[in-house]
């Protein structure tokens, strides 16, 4: 049996997957020290269902896609428009070095995933989602990427492999960057434990007026409030990104530009958001900004997760675990022994370390996690507070994005 959901149904759902996940994150401990995300957590249990359904009755189940590729059009809207490169100026030199080095790793990253998946007889293209598409991207772009790699590639089942592979990176982003940079505090002798009444003191470093540190270190301040006119005006700027976006995707259909929608969508958002920037002198609210493309991105992945077809993933799951062990490797060997010595082997670096194995295998959430971990027990790093979070949260997703599409180009 075959049971179809229109949008409306289709978007019930969504929220009832996102309801689950919340409950589910707010009852287990385990989703909550790993920071998986609501609609993953929901989403899984949800797939899992439809995987037992099928199995033992045969039925299948089809979700509208046409709000879920509106909700992933305005998430990746927000990111470009969230990328105001005045702020690199904030983070210094220390954050184009850190982006220079991250850049390098998703090619390495890239490498792995293909070499690999050629080496046991996979698609090159299952190395690429197994790569930077769903590890440096997370579970955003993995989702993304999976229908076009399916509808224009031929690669069958692209975009439930892509999510269990941002899945598993969330969990070892998690477990692995505390314990490398704590390995590297201790073996450099970088910096002395607190003791715990030093631990427990609220003794922040200084932070720039207007840096992204301010969201992490002092959470408290009192924001601007995003009101009917915010609201409004935040809808403009994302329906701006969207009509560039269809604008450039019929523009360059069928040639050597030619590019995923929601990659110029991403990029509509940069030009847009820096043109009233420096043009214009408009301030646009990066808090109402940030509200939209959280929610669109929740709902697209609890969209994407009803869809899940795991039956697809059988005859992957050995080769796919070998790529994703190696991709664990390649991540600690680099941040160890590349990132750490490229930021300046002290204590700041240690922290980036860190934060490049929480958003270089999961999220930035992840990342701020890791640094938080070490810096409970050692001190703070204002630095680490302040590239982190321009890098991961948008930075390295714009040239992840052309990273990608020029691997698929090599391989096809």
């Amino acid at each position: 049996m075959h049971v179809n959901f229109s949008a409306y149904y289709t978007l019930i759902l969504a929220v009832l997957v996102l309801l689950l996940g919340k409950l589910l994150v707010s009852r287990i401990r385990f989703l909550r020290d790993y920071n998986i995300p609501e609609p993953v957590a929901g989403g899984l249990v949800v797939a899992a269902v439809i995987l037992t359904l099928n199995l033992s009755l045969g039925w299948t189940f089809g979700f509208a896609t046409d709000l879920q590729t509106a909700f992933m059009l305005v998430f990746f809207s927000s990111i470009g428009l969230s990328a105001n490169f005045a702020k690199l100026r904030e983070g210094g030199i220390g954050l184009v070095v850190f982006l220079v080095v991250i850049s390098g790793f998703i090619v390495v990253q890239n490498g792995v995933g293909m070499g690999i998946a050629a080496a046991v007889g996979l698609d090159p293209l299952i190395g690429i989602v197994a790569g930077s598409i769903t590890l440096v991207g997370g579970h955003g772009t993995a989702g993304a990427w999976g229908p076009v790699l399916e509808k224009e590639y031929g690669l069958t089942g692209a975009t439930t492999l892509g999510i269990a592979c941002a899945t598993f990176g969330l969990v070892i982003g998690s477990i692995m960057g505390g314990p490398l940079a704590k390995r590297l505090v201790t073996r450099y002798k970088l910096a002395k434990p607190r003791s715990l009444s030093e631990q427990t003191r609220e003794d922040l470093p200084p932070v720039v007026e207007g840096s992204d540190a301010l969201n992490f270190e002092t959470p408290n301040k009192a924001p601007r409030l995003i009101t009917a006119d915010a609201a409004i005006e935040t809808m403009a700027l994302f329906a701006g990104c969207l009509a560039f976006g269809e604008l450039m995707r019929n523009l360059t259909a069928g040639t050597a530009f030619q590019m995923p929608t929601f990659v110029w969508c991403l990029g509509g958002g940069v030009i847009i958001r820096n043109v009233l920037d420096y043009i214009f002198g408009f301030k646009v609210f990066d808090r109402a900004i940030d509200v939209f493309g959280n929610a669109a991105l929740s709902l697209y992945l609890a969209m994407a997760l009803l869809s899940m077809r795991l039956w697809e993933l059988a005859d992957l799951a050995a080769p796919l675990l070998i790529i994703m062990v190696a991709q664990t490797l390649a991540m600690a060997l680099f941040a160890y022994w590349i990132t750490f010595r490229a930021m300046g082997k002290d204590y700041d670096a240690a922290l980036l370390a860190a934060g490049q194995v929480g958003f270089g295998m999961g999220s930035t959430p992840t990342a701020i996690a890791n640094m938080q971990a070490i810096t409970n027990q050692y001190g703070p790093s204002h630095k680490a507070f302040l590239i982190v979070p321009l890098v991961g949260a948008f930075f390295i997703d714009i040239v992840n994005a052309f990273l990608i599409q020029a691997a698929i180009n090599l391989v096809r």
